[in-house]
C-alpha cells in the first residue's frame, strides 16, 4: 500500500509540458477532474463522457488554446509512472506513448489511475482533498484555487494549509510595497475603501503567477481590488505594456451591471504607480496577454 507520501510523490512527479514561458495545465486538470470523479465513486471515465467538463475546465482556466488539444492529457498522462492506465482498442494503445491519437481516436479510449493509486485513495479517501490540494496551489494563484476545486465538485475541501504554506513561498514585504506603490488603490476601478483605517478588500496580484516563476517585485504586481484580480486572473482583461491601457475579452459577456463595473474601464489606462521604476514590466505583461487573457481582445 502506498503511503501518503508516496501517493503525494506519484502526483508531484507528473510531468507539465513547457515551452519557454509558456505553460500547460491541461495534465493538472484532468487530475483534479479525475479526483472530482473518484471522491463521488466513479474510479474510471471514458474520455467521450468527461471531454466536455474537461474542455470547459481548459476554457476557463487555462490559455485561450488550450481547449483544443483537449485528448492530449488524458493520452500523455500513462507516460508518468504508476499514475494513470488507459484501456481501448489494442491497435491503439500498442502505438508509443509520444503518438497522439486523433480526437475521435480518443472517444474509443476510457481511463483511470493506477490500481495502486485508487487502493491508496480506497484506503484513505482523505487523501482525495490532500493531493487536489497540492495540484491547486501549484498550479493556479490564490484567487483561483477555490474556484477549480469547486469546478470539479471538490468544492467542501479545506484550502486555508495549502494557502498559507504558499503564501510562505512569498516574500511577505509584497503586498504593503505594491499597495503603496499604487497608493492603495485598485489600479482598474480605484476601489480604496478603509475600515477604522484599515484597508478592505484591495489585492496585490501578480501579473506573472508565482506558480510560473514570477518574482514577488512591484514591476510584476498590480494594485487591484478582489475582483479585478479574479478577473485578472482568470484573463477576462490585460494590460497592453506601452501606454498601459486596459482592454476586455471578446469572450466576455453580461448585464448592464457588468458593463458598469469593467466595460468602462475598456480601453482605459490604468491608474500608474508612484514611481516610474515600479511600472508593470513589459515581458510580465506579454506573459499574461499570452498565457492567461481569453484572446481575441475587444476593439479599443
Amino acid at each position: 500500500m502506498l503511503t501518503e507520501s508516496a501517493l503525494i510523490a506519484r502526483f508531484e512527479g507528473i510531468r507539465v509540458w513547457r515551452q519557454g514561458d509558456r505553460r500547460a495545465v491541461h495534465k493538472p486538470l484532468l487530475v483534479l477532474l479525475m479526483l472530482g470523479r473518484l471522491f463521488r465513486g466513479e474510479a474510471s471515465a471514458q474520455f467521450a463522457d468527461v471531454e466536455e467538463e474537461l474542455q470547459g475546465l481548459l476554457r476557463q482556466f487555462g490559455p485561450s488554446s488550450a481547449a483544443a488539444t483537449r485528448h492530449y492529457p488524458f493520452w500523455h498522462l500513462q507516460t508518468d509512472d504508476g499514475v494513470w492506465v488507459l484501456s481501448g482498442p489494442k491497435a491503439l494503445l500498442s502505438r508509443p506513448p509520444g503518438a497522439s491519437p486523433s480526437l475521435a481516436e480518443a472517444r474509443t479510449l476510457s481511463g483511470a489511475f493506477s490500481e495502486e493509486v485508487l487502493a491508496a485513495f480506497r484506503a484513505h479517501p482523505e487523501w482525495i482533498a490532500v493531493v487536489a490540494q497540492r495540484i491547486v496551489a501549484s498550479h493556479f494563484p490564490e484567487s483561483l484555487q477555490a474556484d477549480a476545486l469547486a469546478a470539479v465538485g471538490l468544492e467542501g475541501v479545506e484550502t486555508s494549509v495549502v494557502a498559507g504554506a504558499e503564501r510562505t513561498r512569498r516574500d511577505p514585504s509584497f503586498r504593503p510595497r505594491v499597495l503603496l506603490a499604487y497608493e492603495y488603490r485598485c489600479c482598474v476601478c480605484r476601489h480604496d475603501l478603509r475600515l477604522a483605517g484599515q484597508i478592505v478588500g484591495l489585492e496585490a496580484a501578480h501579473i506573472r503567477w508565482v506558480q510560473a516563476r514570477g518574482p514577488d517585485v512591484e514591476p510584476n504586481g498590480l494594485a487591484l481590488c478582489s475582483l479585478h484580480h479574479k478577473l485578472f486572473d482568470l484573463g477576462v482583461f490585460t494590460v497592453l505594456p506601452g501606454d498601459y491601457t486596459l482592454v476586455v475579452s471578446q469572450h466576455v459577456t453580461g448585464s448592464d451591471e457588468v458593463r458598469a463595473r469593467l466595460m468602462s474601464f475598456h480601453g482605459a489606462g490604468i491608474v500608474l504607480p508612484q514611481s516610474a521604476g515600479f511600472y508593470p514590466n513589459k515581458n510580465f505583461l506579454d506573459w499574461h496577454h499570452g498565457e492567461v487573457f481569453k484572446k481575441p481582445q475587444r476593439d479599443v
